[in-house]
């Protein structure tokens, strides 16, 4: 017997699956055309926690309730703090939330992933909305700007067949090496990249003054602010050529181009202002509300869908959490004691805490310091429903199988809502209620209903109706000593799921020898990784895959400016021997 489900995984793609006889296919009818990331070919044979535990004991699942019910009555409310991974992985997932504010305890608000990068566009476009892979279809030029789609969108590769590829990025990906345009740009210059873009496209007299005239009026003012950037100096600083600025300009001016953009770009203290530009630059070409254009990030896959789980509470920032404020902290589908920035001030604040709740699916860093472990159920054994932020379309997630093995999010929050007196609604209901804000279309597929296929068709959200560029610039030449650290997605893990990355990666000039073992330090802490030689990366750039132990020992717990998000790559470092 064959089910439809869909991956729960934290990536673009959101991968519509087909279950059969146990095993797990890419569904042909849909976007993933038959087939799926490495991750999810792979995905049972990854070990999953079995069975709950308390102090290091092997308890039932049944006593595991029952402790977590006297854990969470053992203190006041304000002193229990719920930590739940914010990844997109579906719906159902915030209905822990709902118990948790209703009770009176304590919410987290922020992101450890694309924050800076929505607040950017929010701030130009007024809402960010989705630019659909069939849009990116449709398109004649794709610049990748800081994405790497061989790691972390493997699905869009079929949609840029026989396109011009541009790519932005200090790495000489997969992609870039087959591009017909590569900027190895130095990190966090991509602020300044965009606004020279946007200089010198007005200069050549290539701006679309019609859809500004109409949408962007404010365009003057914003190409006077680019003459503030002193050309020579800036070029030199991030590495490229006024050729290479030109080899841009003369490949997207007049046509449909779709700047496809990752979230290593606004991983710094300005990344909110980086989103604003790049989208400037789009505005400039007239690249929004019309087919095949835009600039594709990660849209709000809430966008259209009204939650209707309780989450009014007290909150903190997930980014710099203070976990010694709290006696009992539950955290759900995170390993903050991995994910957050700056682990040493979180491994010492989390120690405080009394008691340590860990529910989720993996053994990892959390799970081994948790007083209280509870196996969550996989997507294979529960009803869900999902929706991404790199397409429009609603998935359904039916319970395909059954295990005994650990408990669903729902039944886990009915337990606790029914043992505190707290009004929950039926599964059913609240998967119905989701259902209510799709629709299905002639493909088959069903979609967020209200969505526009094309985004920004009728002018943008601002209140203005009109693109707000930025009014001031405040850059300095970067003279900063040490290396730019990388932190990107590794091919063989996600986040600290699957298999993690273990080395740290440098350009081979830099002298240090292969399986030498260094000590990887910044103003934050440091950590010892094994040196693998990739000459892909630039010579001032060392490259550590987000999710190998210990790389954000050297990442600060500061927030971007104006955003509250993490900035991984803010820090530079030293290595030595």
């Amino acid at each position: 017997m064959s089910s439809v489900t869909a991956c729960p995984l934290d990536c673009y793609d959101a991968c519509e699956i087909l279950f059969s006889d146990g095993k797990l296919k890419g569904l042909k009818s849909g976007h993933t055309q038959g087939f799926l990331c490495p991750h999810m070919n792979h995905y049972e044979k990854h070990a999953t926690l079995k069975t709950p535990r308390y102090k290091g004991k092997e308890i039932s699942l049944e006593e595991a309730l029952l402790k977590l019910k006297e854990l969470i009555l053992s203190h006041e409310k304000s002193e229990i703090l719920h930590y739940r991974g914010s990844g997109n992985f579906a719906l159902m997932q915030e209905v822990t939330d709902h118990f948790f504010a209703s009770y009176g305890a304590v919410l987290t608000e922020g992101t450890l992933c694309d924050g800076a990068g929505e607040a950017g566009i929010i701030e130009g476009r007024g809402s960010n909305k989705n630019m659909s892979l069939h849009e990116v279809a449709k398109s004649e030029v794709v610049i990748f700007w800081g994405r790497n789609p061989h790691t972390t969108s493997s699905h869009i590769l079929p949609f840029i067949k026989d396109k011009k590829i541009i790519v932005i990025d200090p790495i000489k990906t997969k992609i870039a090496k087959s591009a017909d345009l590569h900027l190895q740009l130095k990190p966090n210059t991509d602020l300044l990249l965009a606004m020279l873009l946007s200089r010198f496209l007005h200069i050549e007299n290539g701006c679309d003054e019609e859809f500004l005239d109409a949408h962007a009026s404010d365009y003057e003012e914003y190409y006077e602010l680019t003459q503030n950037i002193r050309i020579k100096a800036v070029l030199g600083q991030i590495g490229v050529s006024l050729g290479q600025l030109g080899e841009i300009l003369a490949m997207v001016k007049e046509k449909r181009v779709a700047i496809v953009c990752g979230v290593g770009i606004q991983k710094y203290s300005n990344g909110v202002d980086v989103m604003r530009a790049i989208d400037a630059f789009a505005v400039m070409l007239g690249l929004f509300g019309k087919e095949g254009c835009g600039v594709s990030y990660l849209g709000s896959s809430r966008a259209g869908v009204v939650s209707p789980f309780n989450k009014k509470a007290k909150k903190v920032s997930k980014v710099d959490t203070e976990f010694a404020d709290f006696k009992t902290v539950f955290i759900q589908g995170a390993n903050p004691l991995s994910q957050m920035p700056n682990s040493l001030r979180v491994r010492e604040s989390i120690s405080k805490v009394r008691n340590v709740v860990y529910f989720g699916l993996y053994e990892n860093e959390t799970s081994a310091a948790a007083d209280l472990v509870i196996p969550a159920k996989s997507f294979l054994y529960k009803n869900d429903v999902r929706t991404s932020y790199s397409h429009n379309v609603m998935s359904f997630m039916p319970k395909v199988a059954h295990s005994d093995i650990g408990i669903s999010e729902y039944d886990l929050a009915a337990y606790l809502c029914k043992e505190f007196d707290i009004e929950l609604e039926s599964e059913d209901f609240y998967i119905k209620h989701f259902k209510n804000f799709a629709v299905q279309k002639i493909d088959g597929s069903w979609y967020v209903e209200n969505r526009e296929e094309i985004p920004y068709k009728d002018g943008f959200d601002t209140k203005t109706k009109e693109f707000v560029f930025l009014d001031e610039l405040d850059y300095k030449v970067d003279e900063d000593e040490g290396l730019h650290l990388i932190t990107c997605k590794s091919p063989t893990s996600l986040n600290s799921q699957f298999n993690r990355e273990e080395s740290v990666y440098l350009h081979s000039s830099l002298g240090y020898k292969e399986g030498e073992v260094l000590s990887v330090s910044s103003a934050d802490g440091s950590v010892e990784l094994r040196v693998k030689h990739n000459d892909d990366l630039r010579e001032d750039c060392v490259l550590i895959y987000s999710g190998t132990r210990g790389v954000n020992n050297l990442t600060t717990s500061k927030h971007a400016l104006y955003a509250k998000s993490a900035i991984f790559q803010e820090n530079r470092v030293e290595i030595k021997r």
